[in-house]
This record gives structure tokens, C-alpha cells and sequence, in this order.
């Protein structure tokens, strides 16, 4: 904010705090903000990006890709291609978001991060009927049931999605449990496709014996902390169908929100005031490039597949 005078960048700076702040509880108000700030501070690469970020999360493609873009141009590094990607694939461009996916920022991706781009990337596969290479695509180190990390539980549901779009039941049905196992802020839907999948199984007795195998191949906590416990109906009258209950050990995990579609906002609308006074300047803007790859593949596609 350094080029900003001195009254016009402590503004800028509380719209974008508010905007961080307002992300995940108001979405669309933080997209006011945020388009505020960047109406404001066009050519400060961290109001782009916030805009882009707070467009991303409204489900407004377009203005997403063109912010994240300039904010890139702006800075530099690989940060948001994941985002990026899926914009691409929301557009229907799914060929573009695999270029992005295979470009040279994208090598430099580490951790949660580079799994997003790969959950994107798989997705996009998909969209164009390769079905078996977005199974292969995600065959990764990180695959793996016995280290779980805050991306485990979309990665293992991506690739659970991917196998039954494969026909592959009994594979799928294992990964979502494992999805389930590591999902402990309930950001998948894993429980209930597992529900789904009882019937194709043959029955609860084919799923119980997959949970058993799945739940042995899990973290070694789990064994005593948690299992994946199926009720059927002879259990309980009252229950229509199998059901799924996880019981989890405590663990960190990203949180995830859905997209919807905002209303345009004019970019010389200001907010209002007092929303804008109660940000603490002295806070960190929530918008930095570490939390918004985590909420990337949350929104990883927009048409509600394997990354929701």
C-alpha cells in the first residue's frame, strides 16, 4: 500500500480486512468490499487478488480469472493456479485448465496446493471423457489412508468419485470410507455416499466387510478411535436404509464452502461504513495465498462432482 497516500491505503486496507473477515460467513458483502478496495487500488496486486478471491467465491468465474490474472502479473509466483484452473473448467474450458495444470508455475506447487491443482485437473479430465486417466491422475504419493493431512479427505473423495464414474464400485466405496474417516469437519458428503453405494454393493453384508478392510488399512488411531458402522434395518424399524456414522479422532482440516452466483456490485458502491470500521486494521486480511488453495478445490467444481 506504500503507493497509496497515507489516508487513501489505511482505507483500503480496512475494506480488504473486512473482506477477509466477511469470506466465509457473508461472502457476497466481502465481495463489496473487496471490489471496493480494487476499485479504489487498482494497480496493489493485493486488492486484485482479494477481489479475485471474493469473486471466486460467489461463483463469478470470469471476474475471478481476470483479477487472480492481474494479481499474478502484478506479483509474480505460482499462487492460485488451482483456482484458476477451475474457473477455467466452471467456463467449460476444461483444455485450459489442463494446460494450467501442466504449466511451469504449477511445478513449483507444494502440499495442499499442488493436490488442489490435481483434484482440478482430474475433474477436467473427466469433462472430457477420459474417465480412467482421472483415476491414474490422482494415483499420487499423497494417496495414502495412513497419513492423513487437511487435503486427505477431498483428495481420497475425488478419487472415490472418480473410481465409480470408472464402474470400479467396490474400490470407490473403500476410498469414500477412508474420505469419511478423514473428513472431521464434515466437508465432504462421504457418509452418504457410502449410504448410496450399500445397495449397489449387494447388500450390508459386502459393505460391512469393506469398511472392516478399509478401517484396518487406515491410520493406526482409528483402529481405536473411530470406525465406520453401518445400520440396516433389521437394527432399527425406523430406519429406511442403511445409514453411515463416522466417529473420528480430532484432527485440522480445511473448511470448505459452496459457490453460489452474486449479483454485480458496482465497483464504486462503498460499503457500508460501520461494517467497514468494526475490521480491526491491526488483523491480517484472511485472503493470503495459503488459505484460499485450501478453499480452491472446495469450489474445485462448481457442478457439484467429486470435489464438492
Amino acid at each position: 500500500m506504500r503507493s497509496l497516500p497515507k489516508g487513501l491505503a489505511d482505507k483500503v486496507a480496512l475494506h480488504l480486512v473486512a473482506a477477509g473477515k466477511l469470506m466465509d460467513t457473508d461472502p457476497e458483502q466481502a465481495l463489496v468490499h473487496a471490489r471496493y478496495a480494487r476499485h479504489r487500488a487498482s494497480r496493489i496486486g493485493a486488492a486484485r487478488e482479494a477481489n479475485g478471491l471474493c469473486a471466486y467465491q460467489m461463483g463469478e468465474w470470469t471476474e475471478a480469472l481476470s483479477e487472480l490474472r492481474a494479481a499474478r502479473r502484478m506479483g509474480g509466483g505460482p499462487g492460485h493456479i488451482a483456482i484458476m484452473a477451475d474457473c477455467e473448467r466452471a467456463l467449460g474450458r476444461a483444455e485450459r485448465a489442463l494446460e494450467l495444470s501442466r504449466s511451469a508455475e504449477a511445478a513449483e506447487l507444494t502440499g495442499g496446493e499442488a493436490v488442489e491443482l490435481r483434484i482440478v485437473a482430474a475433474g477436467a479430465r473427466r469433462d472430457l471423457g477420459e474417465v480412467e486417466a482421472s483415476v491414474v491422475s490422482l494415483q499420487i504419493p499423497e494417496l495414502d489412508p495412513k497419513v492423513q493431512e487437511p487435503w486427505s479427505a477431498r483428495l481420497f473423495y475425488a478419487y472415490a468419485d472418480n473410481l465409480l464414474a470408472a464402474g470400479r464400485v467396490q474400490e470407490a466405496f473403500t476410498w469414500f470410507v477412508h474420505a469419511a474417516h478423514a473428513d472431521d469437519d464434515g466437508e465432504t458428503d462421504a457418509p452418504e455416499r457410502l449410504d448410496e453405494l450399500v445397495v449397489l454393493l449387494g447388500g450390508d453384508a459386502e459393505a460391512e466387510e469393506l469398511v472392516a478392510e478399509a478401517t484396518a488399512a487406515g491410520p493406526a488411531a482409528l483402529d481405536d478411535a473411530g470406525d465406520v458402522e453401518l445400520t440396516t434395518e433389521s437394527e432399527s424399524e425406523s430406519e429406511s436404509e442403511a445409514e453411515v456414522t463416522v466417529e473420528e479422532p480430532v484432527d485440522a482440516g480445511d473448511s470448505a464452502a459452496e459457490p453460489t452466483t452474486a449479483q454485480a456490485v458496482p465497483a464504486t458502491a462503498e460499503p457500508d461504513a460501520a461494517a467497514v470500521e468494526q475490521a480491526p486494521a491491526s488483523k491480517q486480511t484472511a485472503v493470503d495465498g495459503t488459505q484460499s488453495a485450501d478453499r480452491a478445490v472446495k469450489a474445485s467444481d462448481p457442478r457439484g462432482d467429486e470435489s464438492q
